[in-house]
């Protein structure tokens, strides 16, 4: 497919893509507020600058766009048509150094939610918010919270495909 936009409006549109204070993460932010958790913002000192550090549950949330951190089985995780190679490698270093950042987070003793952009989207903030409380009152060390209803519309889509 060809882009409907040139390349200098392409490159303009792509800088302009945040990678902390995105909207899914500030609804976030500000539903666990709500419920009375307090946090900081991107701590430089832990492996990946968690976007949000609960210090007192000694606990990192991640919360990740669907189409750049490759969420599987979901309807936002697509690939551009032009570039692929470098789409490809893109997405996979992406990939690996979130891999590496979890592993080191846990070797450090800290409990990692990964909040998945589709989630927030479909169930809304203050769901994902509730959700992550009950996981930091279970002692888990790990949580994932993603969309069930994102993953359906991509099973679906693939079904069609097929």
């Amino acid at each position: 497919m060809i882009d409907v936009v040139d390349r200098i409006t392409r490159s303009r549109m792509m800088a302009g893509i945040q990678g902390k204070d995105t909207k899914p993460e500030l609804d976030l932010r500000r539903a666990l507020h709500r419920l009375g958790l307090r946090y900081r913002l991107h701590v430089n000192g832990l492996p990946g600058r968690p976007d949000i550090v609960l210090p007192r549950h000694h606990a990192a949330i991640q919360v990740h766009g669907c189409f750049w951190h490759r969420h599987e089985r979901c309807a936002f995780c697509t690939t551009p048509a032009s570039n692929k190679d470098f789409w490809k490698l893109k997405f996979g270093e992406t990939v690996k150094r979130d891999k590496r950042n979890l592993e080191a987070l846990r070797k450090l003793g800290w409990k990692v939610a990964i909040v998945w952009e589709c989630s927030i989207k479909a169930e809304g903030a203050e769901a994902v918010a509730g959700r992550t409380v009950a996981w930091l009152q279970s002692g888990r060390s790990f949580k994932e919270i993603s969309s069930r209803s994102a993953k359906a519309r991509s099973r679906s889509i693939s079904a069609k495909k097929a």
